[in-house]
């Protein structure tokens, strides 16, 4: 139970890790009590497209920059219809926002959307014990939510782990809804909503995409039933070993040689489709700043990530598929982590980072211009044929 209360910050708050670890602190936001996994995340920017991603449904995610909050809250940035994190951990929020494009600030709403949050804590602290220890369950209790600290380990330690959770379907569309074009229309793409956050389908609408965003429930007959030029599978939360629909769904579209991009815990279903297995890692990438290497050209880009799964596959060989060759793509410079994979012998690819980059970098923005070549390349040829 939350309550919406201005001026929160006079309200005392605590945060709990499961290994028994506790921080003290302020209320930010909503005071009351929330549970989630606890992350940390390294942007130094780009807070309200963090708070707003699906992707960190049932994360408490711990904002490593030192003061969040100095832009304000605006109506344009949201990368969903909503807030999806189940809590909030800053060291230092800002006193008043200042951006020309501000509404309201974040702390206002953060208590309009009833998002449990704690201020006043040394984040590099339980960032540092977070990285040595891994991802842990959290609790954040504030105001009369706070009780003896046996009582609240013992609530904390009571929630279910990440691993095992299926939660993509909680988080994706209930109907289908169409973003078109901008400009003339070039192609038709059916994106299967796992999560989807609102800049990937305009990404693809800037290149005269229509996207038709599905249900993550769609079934291959509803998908092809747009008649689609590729198929896209979005980014989502939760373990990727949940997803046997995605997969089953991802199968068909493989065995059909649509052209098909994914992103994220698309790049999971397809690495699962393709036979690899999938792990937990054990503190995830998530950020703005993570360097990965397209080793297909030898670049090194600087990218986006929010993702605590990843896919277990080779990263010295070509492997033997039933839908052909496959390849790890894209690499992760910090801990050599799989960041992409391409099939050699059909139009199929995906990475586990965000090209869609809100709020940034761009490094990685080619990816829609290479899944809009393959499409191009597969029309050309079945007009020749």
């Amino acid at each position: 139970m939350t309550t919406s209360t201005r001026g929160a910050t006079r309200v005392p708050a605590v945060l709990v890790l499961e290994d028994g670890r506790t921080f003290r602190g302020r209320a930010y936001g909503a005071v009351g009590v929330t549970f989630g996994e606890a992350v940390f995340s390294t942007g130094m920017t780009g807070y309200q497209e963090t708070l707003t991603d699906p992707s960190y449904d049932r994360q408490i995610v711990v904002a490593t920059a030192p003061q969040i909050g100095n832009t304000g809250w605006n109506d344009e940035d949201d990368e969903s219809r909503r807030i999806w994190v189940s809590g909030y951990v800053v060291r230092d929020p800002a006193r008043v926002p200042s951006n020309w494009r501000a509404k309201r600030a974040l702390d206002d709403e953060l208590v309009a959307q009833g998002i449990v949050g704690i201020s006043g804590i040394d984040t590099r602290a339980l960032t540092r014990h977070l990285r040595e220890r891994g991802s842990m369950r959290a609790g954040i209790f504030s105001g009369t939510e706070i009780t003896a600290e046996d009582e609240l380990l013992a609530r904390v330690r009571a929630q279910p782990q990440m691993k095992g959770a299926s939660l993509y379907e909680e988080v994706a569309t209930q109907e289908a809804y169409v973003v078109p074009a901008i400009g003339e229309k070039r192609f038709t793409v059916a994106a299967i909503d796992l999560g989807i956050k609102g800049m990937t389908p305009h990404r693809m609408a800037e290149r005269g995409i229509e996207v038709h965003v599905l249900p993550a429930t769609a079934t291959a007959d509803e998908v092809y039933a747009v008649n689609p030029d590729g198929v896209f599978f979005s980014n989502g939360p939760g373990d990727p070993a949940t997803a046997d629909g995605p997969v089953e769904l991802m199968t068909a579209v493989l065995e059909r040689r649509t052209p098909l991009f994914g992103i994220c815990f698309g790049n999971q279903i397809l690495g699962r489709a393709l036979g690899f297995g999938t792990y937990k890692l054990k503190y995830g990438h998530r950020g703005i700043n993570q360097p990965v290497q397209d080793r297909t050209t030898g670049k090194v880009e600087v990218t986006a990530h929010n993702h605590g799964f990843a896919v277990d596959a080779p990263l010295d060989k070509v492997s033997e598929t039933r839908f052909g060759r496959a390849e790890v793509s894209h690499v992760c410079l910090n801990d050599d982590v799989v960041e992409g994979l391409q099939l050699l012998d059909q139009p199929a690819f995906s990475v586990q980072y965000h090209p869609e980059a809100a709020a940034g970098p761009h490094d990685a923005a080619y990816l829609f211009d290479r899944f809009t070549s393959l499409m191009s390349t597969v029309l050309m040829e079945g007009q020749r044929a």
